[in-house]
């Protein structure tokens, strides 16, 4: 295979931004390569590479729908498509089916030649695909959109720039623990009198296998290209399973990532598309065949579950639901304490993973800088500043985006039977696309004595993730008891973030040892424009695999270490 893209080239045009990228997650100081507002985009970007505009990259998704969208991956039987917009556009995308009795072998044909272009190589290709993906961050927005409900401007920079940060940020630590060790060494051995013993060794990483990235509805870029790119960049191939509703953003990411392959020089098939026929299922049946050597998962606890008992032959990552606290006990900055939260409940329905679920609240009430507030104002207050942010239904549709399915609709339906409703969900109309539901959140009282949630079969409410824009106002005893109760829901359903809010250095205290002791990604005091939901690449870790929430973290050197072994060949020294 000719290579159109040299390693001279890659090498010039990538080294800086890897090596950029290895200095801040060094560091954790703030950095990205790649500009997170749309008016960066548009005729010459970063290092004289065209970019689309926000026009441009609508024109783009236009042309796009109702067509197939060709891959020319080995093993098509057939092609498929059902998404449907949140927003209720038509989409009318098709795309290959794969036999995967073609399509495997295919894939592990390619490994060889991969694995000896080494680390470098590997960390620049994927450079290239990036900066290929971010040139066209304004066309993946529309298809993140589009497929998961996000407002406009929330896909773009999640589904764009933070996305392609997280994947470049697992590069850097791919190629970091793959060459902590040397790639080759003289060793000599003392003998006293005799001669030393002298051995030569090289050592090579070498990748597990095929993995296979099963992509979720909501966030199918953010949390597809941690897993992608450490796979990629320690040597494996990457069959890439989309969620079905959510197919076209990883498609077009395969799309980009097979053509840079092949210009590289590298088989386009190390990185393919399995789209699945409706109810198919096709996820369980790759999950365990044995060319299957590392899954990286997002979705609901009970499939995640699933793979972790099953798929054995596999290295298995997986994020799964939590269900997320914040422990209110005093504040110095009330108002900023309110506006926080209620953009922290809105900012996309609730339908991340990161989102709040849980705000406990001591029933005596908290003192503030306003004086004191007994829970029934606090939580009044927190309604009214939901009300007051989504009030203008415009800025509300860009902040809620859309619902993204029927489940989601129907346990916000359900929830006003869960206990007394601080806050009502409406419906709001989105100025664009009058077929999207669009729903404000929902708060509902709750009472967090121990009583309801220490037996052994509690049917406590908000003991269990309730995913969507529902919250629980959760009335407890104390800051000590909400803390006890902070600990008993991270300890049995994991949380992917926690959020306190203190002016005490006792409570400060207890709240972050109990974060340290069940594993929990703390934020402390946020009152201005940083939110509990949003992590940065290259500084923040994303779960901590330390709590049911996860087995994993994005990203650390635990999360690509073991998508490689170091192999090691002895021989004489010459």
């Amino acid at each position: 295979m000719t290579a159109a893209l040299t390693t001279a080239q890659l090498t010039q045009e990538h080294r800086p931004t890897l090596d950029q990228a290895l200095e801040a997650i060094r560091t954790r100081a703030y950095w990205s390569p790649h500009p997170e507002h749309p008016k960066a985009y548009g005729g010459e970007g970063r290092g004289g590479r065209p970019s689309l505009s926000v026009a441009e990259g609508q024109a783009a998704f236009e042309a796009l729908r109702g067509k197939r969208l060709e891959l020319d991956q080995p093993g098509t039987d057939g092609w498929t498509g059902s998404e449907v917009s949140p927003f209720g556009a038509e989409m009318g995308m098709e795309y290959p089916h794969p036999d995967l009795d073609v399509l495997l072998p295919a894939m592990r044909a390619g490994m060889s030649a991969w694995r000896e272009a080494g680390p470098e190589t590997r960390a620049l290709v994927c450079l290239e695909i990036l900066a290929r993906i971010s040139a066209r961050s304004h066309e993946f927005a529309q298809a993140v959109m589009h497929t998961s409900g996000q407002a406009y401007m929330m896909a773009f920079q999640a589904g764009g720039p933070h996305a392609q940060d997280r994947g470049l940020e697992a590069v850097a630590y791919a190629f970091t623990e793959q060459t902590r060790t040397p790639g080759a060494a003289d060793w000599s051995k003392p003998q006293g009198k005799r001669d030393p013993l002298r051995l030569r060794k090289t050592f090579t990483a070498v990748p597990r296998g095929i993995a296979l990235l099963i992509g979720c509805n909501t966030f199918p870029t953010w949390n597809g290209y941690p897993g992608l790119f450490a796979s990629l960049a320690t040597g494996n191939p990457v069959l890439v399973k989309p969620h079905p509703q959510a197919v076209l953003p990883l498609a077009l990411t395969v799309r980009t990532a097979r053509e840079v392959l092949r210009e590289a020089g590298f088989s386009p098939d190390l990185v393919a598309l399995a789209a699945e026929r409706p109810d198919e299922g096709i996820a369980k049946v790759l999950a365990v065949r044995p060319e299957i050597r590392i899954i990286d998962y997002t979705g609901s606890t009970a499939f995640g579950d699933w793979l972790e008992t099953h798929a054995r032959q596999a290295q298995v990552f997986t994020e799964k639901a939590g269900v997320n606290t914040v422990v209110i006990d005093s504040t110095d900055d009330y108002q900023g304490m309110l506006a926080n939260l209620a953009f922290s409940l809105s900012l996309y329905s609730g339908q991340m993973c990161t989102t709040p679920q849980n705000l406990l609240i001591p029933r005596a009430g908290i003192t503030t800088d306003a004086g004191p507030k007994t829970y029934d104002e606090v939580v009044a207050d927190l309604a009214a500043a939901v009300d007051g942010l989504l009030a203008d239904d415009a800025r509300a549709s860009a902040l809620l985006g859309a619902i993204v399915g029927p489940r989601v609709q129907e346990r916000l339906e359900a929830a006003p039977g869960l206990g007394g409703v601080a806050l009502a969900s409406r419906a709001v109309t989105h100025p664009d696309f009058p077929d999207a539901t669009v729903r404000t959140p929902l708060m509902v009282k709750a009472d967090g004595a121990r009583k309801f949630w220490e037996g052994a079969e509690p049917d406590a409410p908000y003991l269990s993730e309730c995913f969507g824009p529902v919250s629980f106002a959760v009335a407890v005893d104390s800051t000590e008891e909400a803390v006890a109760l902070l600990r008993r829901t991270t300890r049995d359903k994991g949380a992917m973030t926690v959020g306190a809010y203190t002016t005490s250095p006792e409570a400060e205290r207890l709240i972050e040892e109990a974060c340290l002791e069940e594993c929990a990604q703390l934020s402390l005091n946020l009152t201005g424009g940083v939110y509990v939901n949003q992590t940065a690449a290259f500084s923040d870790f994303h779960g901590t695999g330390g709590n049911p929430s996860a087995n994993a973290t994005l990203c650390d050197g635990a999360f690509v270490a073991g998508r490689f072994r170091m192999v090691e060949v002895r021989r004489p020294a010459e």
